[in-house]
């Protein structure tokens, strides 16, 4: 069993506190839950070393709490968390994933005979949500928003599962041709299912997945094997070689573009579908996707470009070869260390960089408003700045950044003397969510200004699967950066993929972007491979992006942000 890192630790002693609140215990306890959630927040420390210590000599964290904690993390079980749980109702904790719903309202709910997302659903829906006390309609129409978007993401995986899955499933079937399909193929930022295609028969297949694909059987009238792998939906078609092109287009687009090729071939007197291109009773031979376009006489558009947003433009962005690829990612910007919330030095993170083919590493640990990430005070960035300048000397290739929160009114987390010892800033939301949309529009638009902001990070504060956007007009952000020459963060840790690839591609010719891994551990290094792929889908290409730039290359580039904005 793997060790959970510090931060699986707080959300544990987190929700302990929010369920025993629901159960409305004795508030002294769930205090004490929440108080120590917030000491191990600050500490520096991780896991491994908490654990050599058996937790003792942690604020607000007293004997017993901390033998919780050594078993927690010896077992992956919290006991007070499971004998709290297991007085609710199975479905009852899922209400926690509703924004807007803390433990006192969902004991509100709960009272009221609301025990489940969908039963959430149907009393917003009926209206009783907005009768009962301390709700009232304009809560109960954003409950149900809200309800509406946990549910939808329940169908749902991070591109970084989908494609995990998708690739071991290629692993497994070696022999077939196996090729990626479906919603991986073509990078979206949430797979509903992985997919992959093969040549062969259902047989072929079968034999080759027998034990690793739980329930796997057959789709009705589709040559589609579908079954899960670790709870994740899969899907796995195949076909005879001299239809393999049909069967990939077939599982290769979304929805709409497969409806639309399929209109366009009928009107053209042929029948397509996963079992091949048909002419009357003829199946003709199309052994790739090309094949298959040749003979409908359209042109061949790239899996990148497959999706409703691209259909009045996919012919003016670049071929599929012009695209960003992770090796043309030289600078590895907006990372942490051990100085904020990160588990690594800044020379192990650089040295995994170098290893990865990078060129360069950006430091961007947290500031000081960010305390609960174990932000820096003036004082430990300087001093950290200065460890920066001696790795230099001796041979690092290292680019000297923070994360910067921006606060309430837009203004910056240090201030201008502070920010301009640095060689970039990143500058990002990481509070005050709930403002409403003229006064975060306005918030990010005055940070996207600033002189000395080289790089807006994950603009619109999305979590995927988790949280949607913050209320704020993104164009009038967008446009900020684009008349202040502020480089647009493509976050590419799976959780965010922020900004979207729909709005980098409407903006892709307006503003510059940089695909970022906010790496906290050095395998998040590697995280670079999934923004690339929602990148493709906007058509940028290297030219797009900075950190394509080699380090001095960057630096000038700063150079000449901050020169053009003095």
């Amino acid at each position: 069993m793997s060790v959970p890192s510090r931060k699986s630790l707080v959300g544990a002693l987190e929700r302990t506190a929010d369920v025993l609140d629901i159960l409305g215990e004795d508030e002294f306890r769930s205090k004490a839950y929440r108080s120590a959630a917030r000491s191990l927040e600050g500490l520096a420390e991780d896991t491994p070393e908490l654990l050599m210590r058996g937790f003792a000599g942690i604020p607000r964290v007293g004997k017993s709490l901390a033998g919780e904690l050594v078993a927690f993390v010896q077992t992956g079980r919290l006991a007070a968390l499971e004998e709290a749980a297991a007085q609710l109702p199975p479905g009852l904790l899922d209400l926690l994933n509703v924004r807007g719903l803390g433990p006192k309202k969902i004991r509100a709910l709960w009272e009221s005979g609301v025990d489940s997302l969908e039963g959430l659903r149907g009393a917003c829906v009926s209206g009783r949500v907005a009768g009962l006390k301390g709700f009232g309609a304009k809560s109960a129409s954003s409950i149900l928003e809200n309800v509406e978007f946990v549910l939808e993401a329940r169908q749902r995986q991070h591109l970084s599962t989908g494609l995990d899955v998708a690739e071991e499933l290629l692993a497994r079937l070696p022999g077939l041709e196996p090729r990626l399909a479906g919603d991986v193929r073509r990078g979206l930022e949430t797979v509903r299912t992985a997919r992959v295609t093969v040549t062969g028969t259902a047989q072929d297949v079968t034999a080759k997945l027998a034990g690793f694909v739980d329930d796997l059987a057959p789709v009705e009238k589709k040559p589609v094997l579908a079954g899960t792998v670790d709870g994740v939906p899969v899907e796995v078609a195949y076909a005879p070689a001299q239809v393999r092109g049909a069967l990939d287009l077939m599982m290769g687009g979304s929805t709409h573009y497969r409806e639309a090729l399929r209109a366009a071939a009928k009107e053209k007197g042929f029948d397509l579908s996963g079992r091949g291109l048909k002419r009357g009773e003829e199946v003709l031979s199309t052994p790739s996707e090309e094949d298959v376009m040749r003979e409908l006489g359209l042109p061949y558009r790239p899996p990148e470009y497959r999706e409703a947003e691209h259909d009045d433009v996919w012919p003016t962005l670049p071929a599929p070869q012009e695209l960003v690829r992770v090796s043309d990612l030289r600078g590895m910007i907006h990372t942490h260390s051990t100085w904020s919330d990160g588990t690594a030095s800044i020379a192990d993170m650089a040295a995994q960089a170098l290893r990865l083919g990078h060129e360069f590493l950006g430091t961007g640990d947290h500031s000081r408003a960010a305390h609960y990430a174990n932000g820096l005070s003036i004082e430990r960035l300087q001093a950290q700045l200065r460890e920066v300048r001696e790795l230099q000397a001796a041979g690092v290739p290292l680019v000297a950044g923070a994360e910067v929160d921006i606060l309430e009114d837009g203004t910056l987390d240090y201030p201008d003397d502070v920010l301009a010892e640095l060689d970039y800033v990143v500058a990002s939301v990481h509070s005050h969510f709930t403002l409403d949309s003229e006064r975060q529009t306005q918030r990010l638009v005055r940070a996207a200004s600033h002189p000395l902001v080289t790089v807006l990070g994950h603009p619109t504060g999305r979590l995927l699967l988790r949280r949607g956007s913050y209320a704020l007009d993104l164009d009038a952000v967008m446009a900020a950066c684009a008349a202040a020459g502020t480089v647009v963060e493509i976050n590419a840790n799976a959780a965010r993929l922020d900004v979207d690839w729909r709005v980098a591609l409407r903006w892709r010719d307006r503003v510059k972007f940089a695909i970022n891994t906010d790496a906290h551990v050095l395998g998040g290094l590697q995280d670079a491979r999934y923004g690339v792929l929602v990148a493709r889908k906007a058509g940028l290409t290297p030219a797009h992006v900075v950190n394509t730039l080699s380090r001095g290359d960057f630096l000038e580039f700063v150079a000449r942000q901050r020169a053009a904005r003095s």
